[in-house]
């Protein structure tokens, strides 16, 4: 008689806090096509980057807030929960590491600053397949029906498809309804940048402090980046890598023998 095949273990994380709606809609997506664990921070952690926590304790617990499902909150960053989760939780590397559904953009330059990706990121970095997914509404009560509609098929295909032990995929959606998404683009990360400014202000005692604020520039405009197919209405899935050297100015540098 057939083994019976073990269902995939599916490691569900956010950076928006354990109560946000993005990660309840992100296990509804999942939580047919596998074994789902939670363990997501206990508050919003929202810009984080690849933080981790190392001049604190941190907690971890065991909470109920899902039917059916496992789950964790941790004081901890994005990060953190995925390490928590290896070590002290699954005790085993999951199948797959989903992190989100975030609440904004994550698109283009935003992928260094989020800590929806740098979940994601993590797990990658421990040969876990990943998927960081984001819509771009930052609003607490955004419509995140198309979201886990294109998640659940984005999941399924992943799972269906052993690809590389590293993959990392950085998933955009745009905020419009299902039927006007005209489908999944791959496409690369647009070259882009915020034009960022400090507001200053005064408290009640005259001191002085600071709002950062900011403009979203976008530089390039090819037709084959994630800004633009967002703004065409595409899900944007850009393959996302942990290894930052830059292999082009490498060669010429070899090539120059500047250091010598």
């Amino acid at each position: 008689m057939a083994k019976k095949k073990e269902q995939p273990i599916i490691l569900i994380t956010n950076d928006d806090g354990i109560t946000a709606p993005g990660i309840k809609s992100l296990i509804e997506a999942a939580k047919t096509l596998g074994k789902v664990v939670v363990v997501a921070p206990d508050k919003a952690q929202s810009g984080m980057g690849h933080a981790i926590t190392i001049g604190n304790p941190l907690r971890l617990e065991k909470v109920d807030l899902f039917t059916d499902i496992e789950a964790w909150q941790t004081s901890g960053t994005p990060v953190d929960c995925v390490k928590l989760a290896v070590d002290k939780i699954l005790h085993r590397k999951p199948d797959l590491c989903i992190s989100g559904i975030n609440h904004g953009a994550n698109h283009s330059i935003n992928v260094i600053y989020s800590g929806t990706m740098s979940a994601a990121m993590e797990a990658s970095i421990e040969s876990i397949p990943s998927i960081g997914f984001s819509l771009l509404d930052y609003r607490f009560e955004a419509d995140f029906t198309a979201a886990a509609h294109y998640a659940h098929q984005i999941i399924k295909t992943v799972l269906a498809n052993k690809l590389d032990k590293h993959l990392l995929l950085n998933v955009n959606i745009p905020s419009v309804p299902k039927e006007k998404i005209k489908g999944i683009m791959v496409c690369k990360q647009a070259y882009a940048k915020y034009k960022e400014e400090f507001d200053e202000r005064k408290d009640p005692h005259g001191k002085k402090y600071y709002w950062l604020t900011g403009k979203f520039i976008n530089f390039d405009k090819a037709k084959d980046t994630d800004v633009w197919a967002l703004k065409n209405n595409y899900v944007s899935v850009v393959p996302v890598q942990f290894d930052l050297t830059n292999y082009t100015l490498k060669k010429l540098l070899e090539k120059k023998n500047i250091f010598k």
